[in-house]
């Protein structure tokens, strides 16, 4: 770290869990954050400002006047602009010191699993379960850690799928193997502001900790939170031992 990044990232290295071997983490990690709405916005932010070292944005969708309640990696005069670019231009201005790439397209697949064998760790900030298991496979396969949020009305959950350890369960473990669940969107339902802004920090954090290999992440843990109420709940869940994905011999 050169005195500039001394200086910039001192509130972190006054932390006795991180220091200066922790925040070098950051600067040596590479992030994959697929979606940068409303939950990959405030994320996003965070870790740039925090000094992760390369972030890989991945989004196909336009911003849309309607996005802007919430999304907060975007702006007015970025309407129309595809999502990963306008919030790479936020992010720039937050951080200029950091690499950030972005994925213009929907990722398929053979993307996906060489998106998460790239990465130090993956985001999840989608919003169907079709995106959430296919991107679930691919960082089981590549053994990276993966941070999962969701956000409707006033209610958010998040978690992680620490695939470093072979005992980690996954998504499929979580929410069954399929993808046949009904889809709940915010366009449909409606999202308070600021839930998706609670998970995508708590992302963050989560995302951080993975990192630099420090507190006690929510690998077999799901925080739920009632934002109406302002309550947090956790439950505990395991690796389901008739999972097609994680559990096959």
């Amino acid at each position: 770290m050169n005195d500039q990044q001394l200086l910039r990232y001192n509130r972190h290295i006054m932390l006795p869990q991180m220091d200066i071997a922790g925040q070098q983490k950051l600067l040596d990690a590479h992030v994959v954050v697929i979606g940068v709405g409303g939950l990959g916005s405030p994320a996003a932010l965070y870790l740039a400002a925090s000094g992760v070292g390369k972030l890989t944005l991945v989004d196909f969708d336009t911003v849309e006047l309607s996005n802007l309640q919430r999304q907060i990696a975007h702006t007015e005069n970025r309407i129309g602009a595809n999502k990963a670019q306008s919030a790479r231009q936020h992010l720039q201005l937050i951080n200029s010191d950091i690499e950030i790439h972005c994925v213009e397209q929907q990722a398929d697949e053979a993307m996906l699993k060489q998106l998460a064998e790239q990465a130090t760790l993956v985001l999840d900030c989608t919003d169907n379960f079709a995106s959430r298991y296919a991107i679930n496979r691919a960082c089981y396969h590549a053994g990276a850690p993966l941070v999962s949020g969701a956000a409707i009305r006033f209610d958010g959950q998040i978690t992680v799928f620490d695939f470093r350890n072979n005992q980690s369960p996954c998504y499929a473990c979580l929410y069954g193997g399929s993808a046949s669940a009904e889809e709940q969107t915010c366009s449909e339902n409606g999202i308070l502001a600021p839930v998706v802004g609670m998970v995508g920090c708590a992302m963050a954090t989560e995302t951080i900790k993975l990192i630099c290999n420090i507190g006690d992440n929510l690998a077999g843990r799901l925080l739920l939170l009632d934002a109406l109420n302002m309550q947090w709940r956790e439950m505990r869940y395991a690796k389901d031992p008739a999972c097609k994905l994680c559990s096959v011999k």
